[in-house]
């Protein structure tokens, strides 16, 4: 294993109205006009990427205060965060400018099918400043990387829930969530400290939306729990709290531990629960080991007489070609998934 319907209520209050389908506030009536400054801390972007926007597609105040300085109205707001919009749904600056431009009043409205498609087209590349590549990942994955590099909070948690309720959770986990957390962290890595703030604003957000989607029927009775940790050391959490969501969801009793739980503590919940399974979770193959693995294996609980043990799954890419002989080791949320399933029901 590799890397429910939600109403989103409208912002509302002085001057301050909700662009429909989108928790954005929008600004009404700034008749003197907002400075660079002021917009871009409304937008979550740097000045120098408005200044840019508006060198190359056009989008900039339509009016200067004495001949230089930028004076931004309303008008010019409301257009710049449209842009926005189509950029958070997965266009491309270039085209979501255009498509904003097409949506301003009086410009004849957006063009057919730019935005909301169920089945996007399959992404090409960009070359905009920043722009995070997210492989083969669905559009709405650009769409969320561009979000998350703005630091654009609310349109990040826009992304997240639409792609959920849109695709069901194991499709927005594997073909927007992954690819989008895995391009952030390739970047983090080739930059040095450089996207830090962008993978922590997006991994806080992606787990609150996990959280929100773990809404499911009440457990069956007679299913058997699974127990859910990481290795201790191991503090990426994200694939597990997806697995959990996943698991409530089909209504299935689980437990989840998070991280870098300390094995002495996972032997005492196992004993107390007797569950059907236990995931262990390790990214990488300094918080995996085989004895590790043994000894979590090793775990029996019941009178003596009639012991009965759990079936230990290894999840995670740490523990390629480290695990031991008829330990399970799932390699997709959809496997992991249909395998405690299986479990719980014997």
């Amino acid at each position: 294993m590799d890397a429910s319907s939600r109403g989103h209520a409208k912002t509302s209050g002085p001057g301050i109205t909700a662009a429909p389908g989108t928790n954005r506030p929008r600004p009404a009536g700034h008749d003197g006009g907002l400075t660079t400054g002021a917009v871009a801390r409304l937008l979550g972007v740097a000045p120098t990427t408005l200044r840019s926007w508006e060198r190359r597609y056009g989008i900039g105040p339509a009016e200067r205060e004495g001949g230089r300085h930028r004076r931004w109205t309303s008008g010019d707001v409301e257009l710049l965060m449209r842009m926005c919009d189509f950029t958070s749904a997965g266009l491309p600056p270039a085209e979501a400018a255009r498509a904003a431009l097409a949506a301003a009043p009086g410009a004849g409205g957006a063009p057919p099918g730019a935005v909301g498609e169920t089945r996007p087209a399959p992404a090409r590349p960009s070359t905009a400043p920043g722009a995070l590549p997210v492989g083969r990942g669905r559009t709405e994955a650009r769409g969320l990387a561009r979000a998350a590099v703005r630091l654009d909070a609310r349109a990040v948690e826009d992304q997240l829930a639409r792609a959920i309720d849109r695709h069901g959770l194991v499709a927005a986990w594997d073909e927007v969530i992954m690819p989008t957390l895995n391009a952030v962290g390739r970047r983090w890595e080739s930059s040095g400290e450089r996207y830090v703030e962008v993978e922590h604003l997006l991994s806080w957000h992606v787990s609150t939306a996990l959280r929100r989607a773990a809404v499911g029927p009440p457990p069956a009775r007679g299913a058997a729990v699974s127990l859910l940790a990481c290795a201790p050391d191991e503090n990426h959490t994200l694939p597990l709290e997806a697995l959990t969501a996943g698991l409530t969801q089909r209504g299935l009793p689980v437990r989840m531990f998070g991280a870098a739980l300390p094995v002495d503590a996972l032997e005492e919940a196992a004993r107390r629960t007797g569950p059907a399974g236990i995931v262990l979770w390790s990214q990488g193959r300094s918080t995996a080991s085989r004895p590790l693995a043994q000894r979590i294996a090793s775990i029996e609980w019941g009178v003596r007489g009639a012991r009965a043990a759990p079936t230990v799954v290894l999840a995670g890419p740490g523990w390629a070609g480290n695990q031991p002989e008829g330990v399970l080791r799932p390699t997709s949320l959809a496997e992991a998934l249909a395998l405690l399933s299986a479990l719980a029901s014997r």
